[in-house]
């Protein structure tokens, strides 16, 4: 079984938070409308960015009908869930859910609690899940910083190979560039490989990724544009120096608290998503102040994202 390659900049989304802490779907619509006005191609809703293992089953339903309900006549917007990764049962339920309402693939990560043993019980999880949806793309998310589970990819591709037809590839947020390759490489290409670390584009694009999935191209998008056109182009030094501020702003997260400070950034845009919800720390106003400050430095409104304009 064959799919098409994702191409371009897909974004995390954030889910928008009322602040009482419930989830403001009625703001889905308008923030489809800032990804599409900012060349985004599609949105990988529910994972960590989305506070997906922070979601309710039924949440996470609600979140994905918004975008199914904005994207279903746009064929070059793709939306694809996080269906989770400790419930087997929910991910699966997940999977249905999002075939029966329209969306183009659904991805999954592995058990963080009761972790798989090697690649071959990762593979069979994977297989379980794929198996409720065989008409659609299957992704492997990986991100052994938050799950534990660090297995190469390489081993679990030869592992699924032949395994699950309907694999399609995997989200790919690590730094393990040699892995990478390996699998942009394996059966001639045959896996759809899409990067997942912002702040390390530029050599991910050198060695021959096609797609990214993202937080920071819910707000930055034409930095990244910027910087694939100027790789495109073999303008390296300036590739590098737009490398160096998407750093330079990602370091900010890190600085104010990690991934809530992501929904500081939108708020500063002009969509305000509200907060995270606790384990997570959100900022407090004297931290944001002192925040818009630091993002005026670097000089973020030349190269944000923009809403955009409301037809008259």
């Amino acid at each position: 079984m064959e799919f098409t390659h994702l191409q371009g900049l897909i974004a995390a989304p954030f889910t928008p938070m009322h602040a009482d802490g419930s989830i403001h779907l009625e703001l889905i619509p308008d923030y489809y409308a800032l990804l599409k006005a900012n060349g985004v191609t599609g949105a990988f809703i529910c994972g960590s960015t989305g506070e997906g293992v922070s979601l309710t089953l039924q949440e996470k339903k609600a979140v994905a009908e918004a975008w199914a309900a904005c994207s279903k006549n746009d064929p070059a917007f793709s939306v694809m869930p996080l269906l989770g990764g400790t419930c087997i049962a929910d991910a699966k339920e997940l999977a249905k859910h999002a075939q029966e309402i329209g969306l183009d693939a659904v991805s999954f990560t592995a058990p963080s609690y009761f972790k798989p043993a090697n690649v071959q019980m990762l593979a069979a999880c994977c297989k379980e899940i794929a198996a409720v949806v065989p008409d659609m793309p299957f992704y492997y998310y990986h991100i052994p910083v938050l799950t534990g589970v660090g297995f190469p990819m390489y081993d679990l591709l030869q592992a699924i190979d032949g395994l699950i037809p309907n694999f399609a590839g995997v989200k790919y947020t690590h730094e393990d560039f040699m892995d990478f390759l390996s699998c942009l490489h394996f059966k001639n290409g045959k896996y759809d490989m899409v990067w997942g670390r912002d702040e390390n584009m530029l050599p991910a694009l050198a060695i021959g990724t096609k797609a990214s999935i993202g937080s920071t191209y819910n707000y930055a998008a034409p930095l990244y544009h910027q910087l694939m056109e100027a790789f495109e182009a073999g303008d390296l030094l300036k590739a590098q120096a737009l490398q160096q501020q998407s750093i330079d702003m990602i370091r900010l997260l890190g600085k104010y608290g990690g991934i809530a400070t992501g929904k500081a950034y939108m708020k500063l845009i002009g969509l305000d998503c509200g907060g995270f919800r606790l384990p997570v720390k959100n900022m407090d106003a004297v931290a944001f102040e002192q925040f818009k400050q630091e993002v005026a430095n670097l000089s973020f409104d030349s190269y944000c994202s923009k809403k955009p304009a409301v037809a008259r």
